[in-house]
């Protein structure tokens, strides 16, 4: 790959926009990171997890016990980003009204009028969505996959950037109700936060104890930087090798025998897109079989369905993933793509697939 020195070295124009473009992309998810990393003590990997997503165009379900800060990770990551949002909190009466919108007869005008409801917004928080019937969870399943809504014959575009982040309870909890296959599948990925270590639990004290850091966290990005930075997302190079990787780990789901219900090709599309982002946060306009690795178990578990014998013996969804990790074949081809040759992406210039020099700072 040749690199910004390198075509000013040779005569060539620098590519200006592209230094930019990387330029922006590291100041403006750090200045987003230590925004939301200033309210959730002590957990950055569930951090990194929530801005790969994002910039992946996916949406996040956090789980986890009360109290351990999921809604606070949502509206943390809402708040730093300077766009609309709008907080569902879910009830086994909420209606699918409530969340689509529904269209209202106008006396004065003697017409329908459509009241839109809580969905059109960019970043949509959902709070203990579980606790909603399934009737209304299904409302969603239009929304999080076309961004779209259609309400009496109508369909109305959903706000871009779109992204729904929501909680829930173990379904062990009382009064909870499973999330439907469907609805689990249109989640790029499922995080846990997880109980704090000590320290991070005392500084927390020290942060919390007074008032709630969430009440001065202003916005640190606009939705117009964040649109720009999923674009050149988009265009992080993936090799064939590590494309072909990608298939080979969701196909193993599916034929695994403590599996009843394997990984779907969303699953597929969903683990290549957040590699990809996850590439360009650690800095590479190429992703890496790291990239794949790191992201397999959140992008993957929460869609699988293990087997009543596999439940007895007490295997998890997450278990099996990382026995299908250590059992798939890692890559180990080097793939750089020809000057001439049509590319997937690269943020402005072709890369190599992976392994072939260090990572070059965006």
């Amino acid at each position: 790959m040749t690199t910004y020195d390198e075509r000013a070295s040779h005569g060539g124009a620098p590519d200006r926009a592209y230094s930019r473009v990387g330029d922006d992309l590291t100041a403006v998810v750090e200045r987003v990171r230590d925004s939301v990393e200033g309210v959730i003590e002590g957990k950055p990997e569930v951090v990194r997890l929530s801005l790969t997503v994002l910039l992946a165009e996916g949406h996040l379900l956090i789980e986890d016990v009360p109290g351990v800060g999921k809604t606070m990770l949502a509206k943390a990551l809402a708040r730093s980003i300077d766009c609309s949002v709008r907080r569902i909190q879910f009830t086994p009466d909420l209606l699918p009204s409530d969340i689509t919108g529904v269209s209202i007869w106008d006396q004065q005008r003697r017409d329908f009028e459509f009241k839109p409801g809580a969905i059109f917004a960019q970043v949509v928080i959902g709070d203990e969505i579980n606790r909603a019937s399934p009737k209304t969870q299904s409302a969603l399943l239009e929304s999080m996959e076309e961004r779209q809504v259609t309400i009496d014959g109508k369909t109305y575009e959903l706000p871009s950037p779109f992204m729904v982040v929501a909680t829930q309870n173990p379904v062990e909890m009382e009064g909870t109700y499973p999330l439907p296959e469907a609805q689990r599948d249109r989640f790029m990925a499922r995080v846990s936060v997880g109980y704090p270590s000590a320290e991070a639990e005392l500084q927390m004290l020290d942060v919390h104890g007074g008032v709630s850091p969430l009440e001065d966290l202003q916005p640190v990005a606009h939705a117009d930087e964040i649109l720009k930075l999923i674009e050149a997302v988009r265009d992080v190079y993936v090799a064939e090798p590590i494309r072909r990787y990608v298939v080979d780990l969701v196909a193993a789901t599916r034929t695994h025998p403590d599996l009843r219900l394997g990984a779907s090709p969303r699953a597929t599309l969903h683990l290549l897109r957040a590699a990809k982002a996850s590439a360009a946060l650690g800095g590479r306009d190429y992703a890496l079989p790291d990239d794949v690795q790191a992201l397999a178990v959140a992008v993957l578990a929460h869609r699988l369905l293990p087997t009543a014998q596999a439940q007895l013996n007490r295997r998890t969804s997450e278990q099996v993933v990382q026995e299908i990790l250590q059992r798939t074949p890692v890559p180990a081809e080097r793939a750089r793509p020809s000057a001439d040759a049509p590319r997937q992406g690269g943020l402005g210039r072709g890369g190599p697939g992976y392994g072939q020099q260090p990572p070059r700072r965006l």
